[in-house]
């Protein structure tokens, strides 16, 4: 049996409790929350390992997972895990690390560790995913590709799976934008899956960041990409649909982002493709339905839009249609004058925005029409008006 002592005289640099993290994600039976059940029992995962045969058998465990916790076996094999990951070029960030994200810790089953390739402050800067079906229609391309591109020039990471479809479109978007993207694989973050996708691994470790919960080596099972779609969820604070037929992966990462209390938005789609839907029947029962980036900027905290939104270049602003333009759209006097009398976070209704502008209402109808058709300014029922940004 592995004493305790001795892995840490051998690890020399390592750390005791990044070792304790990685070998209790590893015991069979256990799981996540199993993981942190124990730790909160014990105080510390070195605690739990130093516990005795009666102590863990208290705790109700399976047998085979308190023999495999007493044995200790898992914390030789988590050595070896380091050093494997070290010559890969690869962190591993235990639960307990500074750099873990915050957002993720919130959730109720965090991973014990995260690998991670690339930068790992990407993952906890403000985050949105975007996810969606692996066979997706010329026109899910494209919206993803598109609204990643977008709230990655606005500085948000994107962050999505990888796969095949919507989640490649999402990454794609968001790296030819300049932006960061994050990828959460369901596979060992040395088995890059699906294969055709190695570039775009590349591309986004010096990007971003991939990351996996799973060892090294762990294959691309089914019954994984279920389990990763929490920390897609848990990393950000909202989650986009794109397309997703009716039984799909994509449904149950919006099904965890509520539990997880994150936002969910959805983009509508044509009501005879099945890939459809999924986030038609999400806006059914309530989620933001998504045509451009301002759908999703508008509904962040006021303290967050404006840390990111002027870090935007003036000619990434949008048009009327919500694309990106060349050029910065130009504000008449009328129209500064009303657009300086709305908020963000308020609604007025026509006649307080004449009397704050101090315009007669044809003058203040002609500048929010304006504004409106800018993307700058949003109509709201009875004549309310909110700014969009």
């Amino acid at each position: 049996m592995v004493t305790v002592p001795t892995m840490v005289d051998e690890a020399q640099n390592m750390s005791e409790s990044a070792l304790h993290w990685i070998a209790l994600g590893r015991i069979q039976g256990l799981g996540a929350r199993g993981v942190h059940s124990l730790v909160r029992r014990f105080g510390s995962p070195e605690a739990v390992f130093s516990a005795s045969l009666t102590e863990l058998e208290s705790c109700g465990l399976p047998p085979g997972v308190v023999r495999s916790v007493h044995a200790q076996q898992e914390l030789a094999e988590a050595e070896q895990e380091v050093r494997k990951a070290e010559k890969l070029g690869c962190q591993v960030i235990p639960f307990s690390s500074q750099a873990y994200p915050a957002l993720l810790k919130q959730i109720s089953d965090p991973p014990a560790a995260l690998y991670v390739q690339g930068d790992v402050t990407a993952l906890s800067r403000h985050t949105l995913a975007i996810v969606g079906t692996r066979r997706p229609s010329a026109y899910g391309s494209s919206v993803a590709h598109r609204l990643a591109a977008d709230l990655a020039q606005r500085q948000l990471v994107v962050a999505s799976g990888m796969a095949r479809g919507i989640d490649s479109a999402a990454h794609r978007g968001a790296l030819e934008a300049g932006g960061k993207t994050v990828a959460v694989l369901g596979s060992g973050i040395d088995v890059v899956y699906p294969r055709e996708n190695k570039t775009l691994a590349s591309r986004i470790v010096q990007n971003g960041a991939v990351i996996s919960e799973f060892p090294l080596g762990t294959h691309p099972a089914p019954e994984n990409f279920p389990i990763r779609n929490r920390i897609i969820s848990g990393l950000a604070w909202g989650v986009v649909i794109v397309e997703a037929a009716e039984y799909s992966g994509s449904l149950i990462t919006a099904r965890l982002a509520l539990e997880q209390n994150r936002e969910v938005f959805a983009v509508p789609g044509n009501i005879t493709s099945p890939q459809s839907f999924g986030p038609n029947l999400l806006i059914k029962q309530g989620a933001k339905l998504v045509d451009q980036w301002m759908d999703v900027m508008e509904e962040l905290p006021a303290a967050v839009r404006a840390e990111l939104i002027p870090a935007v270049p003036a000619a990434t602003l949008a048009g009327a249609d919500g694309a990106r333009t060349g050029a910065a759209p130009s504000l008449d006097a009328d129209q500064k004058a009303v657009y300086d009398t709305l908020r963000a976070d308020e609604t007025l209704y026509i006649d307080a925005i004449c009397g704050a502008a101090t315009l007669p209402q044809p003058r203040v109808l002609a500048a929010l029409l304006g504004l409106e058709m800018n993307g700058l300014v949003k109509q709201l029922p009875g004549m309310n008006f909110v700014r969009r940004l």
